[in-house]
C-alpha cells in the first residue's frame, strides 16, 4: 500500500517514513525544503536500504497539488505534516502560519477528495490550551487557542470533521502529539532546526556541544513543581509509531467517519527535569539560566493516554532518558557529518 508522507523529510516525517516502510508500507514523500533538508533522503536510503519516491512541491501550490494527485493517484493513505510549527515564530508572523498551514491542507484535501483515503493528520496538544484538568482526555473542550500556531491546528480539525460531516468518502484520524523529541536509534536522522532552535531539545544538546553558550529557560515561576513549565515529552520513533498504527485502524471497512487520539507518555515533566535527565543520561553538564516567560506558551499539559492504548492499539514505550540519550547521539552524529 502507498502511503503518501507531507513533510517527509522533516523530523516527524522521516522518522515515520522509516516506520511505514518496517510495517511493510510504501512510503511517497512530499517536501518543499522549506524546513528541511534534502540529504535526509540519503540518510532515510542508509536506513531503510533504499531511497523512496520524493516530489519537491509546495503544497501551497493548488495546480501542482493536482498534477500530483494525478501522477500518484493509486494511493490507499496520507499522512499530512507539512506546516509550520514554531510557536514563538507563529506569534511574531501569523499570516505565514494560517496561510501556509490553511491552504496546504486544503489543497491536498482537494486533490484526493472523492477517493476513499485514510488521512492522518498532525494534530497538537495546543488544541487543549491551559486544560483545567490533567491528564488532559480527548473529550477535554478545546480551548481558545494561545498562538496562531495552536489555532491552525483547531481550525484544521474542525475542517476535517466540517468534511466528514459533509459525506466525503476519505477516513480521518486526528493524532494530538504532545512533545516530540529524540533521534532513530541509528543516529542517521533527528531533529535538524534551520538556525536558531525553537524547541528545548536540539537548544539542549546544541548548548552540549558547543554551539549555544547557554539554555534559557522561560520562566520559573509557573504554579509547577519547580517553576518551569511541564510537558509530556514523547521519543519521536514512538509517535512515527502512532502513524501506523492510525493507518492500520482504517483499514478495515468498518472504520469510518472522524477519531482523535493523544499521543504521548501519560507523564509531565519540567523543563529543568529535562536538563537534569539530559545531564544524568550524558554526562555532559549544561550551563543555562532563567529567562522571562515565552509569549504563547502553555503552563503545564500532559496527555490521558488510555483511548490510544485501547482503541489504536498503540503505547508509548521510550523513556526520557532515552529520548536524550538518542538526540545527543544525532547532535554527535550531524558535527562529524555536517548535512
Amino acid at each position: 500500500m502507498k502511503i503518501l508522507v507531507t513533510g517527509g523529510l522533516g523530523f516527524i516525517g522521516s522518522h515515520t517514513v522509516v516506520e511505514l516502510v518496517n510495517a511493510g508500507y510504501d512510503p511517497v514523500i512530499i517536501d518543499d525544503l522549506s524546513n528541511s533538508n534534502i540529504k535526509i533522503l540519503d540518510q532515510l536510503a542508509k536506513i531503510i536500504g533504499y531511497k523512496p519516491a520524493f516530489y519537491k512541491l509546495d503544497l501551497c501550490d493548488e495546480k501542482a497539488v493536482k498534477d500530483l494527485a494525478a501522477k500518484e493517484a493509486d494511493i490507499a493513505g496520507i499522512i499530512h505534516f507539512a506546516a509550520s510549527k514554531a510557536v514563538g515564530e507563529s506569534v511574531k508572523n501569523p499570516l505565514k502560519y494560517y496561510y501556509n498551514n490553511f491552504f496546504s491542507l486544503i489543497n491536498i484535501l482537494k486533490a484526493y477528495d472523492g477517493k476513499a483515503i485514510s488521512f492522518v493528520f498532525s494534530s497538537s496538544c495546543t488544541v487543549y490550551g491551559q486544560p483545567d484538568v490533567l491528564p488532559v482526555t480527548e473529550d477535554a473542550p478545546v480551548k481558545p487557542a494561545q498562538s496562531p500556531y495552536g489555532n491552525t491546528k483547531q481550525i484544521a480539525e474542525e475542517i476535517l470533521q466540517d468534511i466528514i460531516a459533509a459525506g466525503t468518502a476519505y477516513k480521518i484520524i486526528s493524532l494530538r502529539y504532545f512533545n516530540p523529541v529524540g533521534a532513530h536509534d541509528s543516529a542517521l536522522i533527528g531533529e535538524l532546526p534551520i538556525g536558531v532552535p525553537q524547541n528545548l531539545i536540539p537548544f539542549i544538546t546544541q548548548a552540549a556541544i558547543g554551539k549555544r553558550e547557554k539554555i534559557t529557560v522561560f520562566g520559573n515561576t509557573y504554579n509547577t513543581p519547580d517553576g518551569s513549565c511541564v510537558r509530556d515529552y514523547i521519543h519521536v520513533v514512538d509517535l512515527a509509531k502512532a502513524h501506523v498504527a492510525a493507518i492500520k485502524l482504517m483499514e478495515p471497512e468498518s472504520f469510518s467517519g472522524y477519531d482523535v487520539f493523544n499521543i504521548g507518555t501519560g507523564n509531565g515533566s519540567s523543563v529543568l527535569e529535562v536538563i537534569k535527565a539530559f545531564e544524568n543520561a550524558t554526562g555532559q553538564k549544561l550551563k543555562y539560566e532563567i529567562g522571562p516567560p515565552r509569549e504563547g506558551d502553555v503552563e503545564q499539559v500532559w496527555g490521558d493516554v488510555t483511548k490510544s492504548t485501547k482503541k489504536l492499539n498503540w503505547k508509548a514505550g521510550l523513556d526520557l532518558g532515552t529520548m536524550m540519550s538518542s538526540a545527543w547521539a544525532w547532535e554527535q552524529y550531524i558535527a562529524q557529518n555536517p548535512l
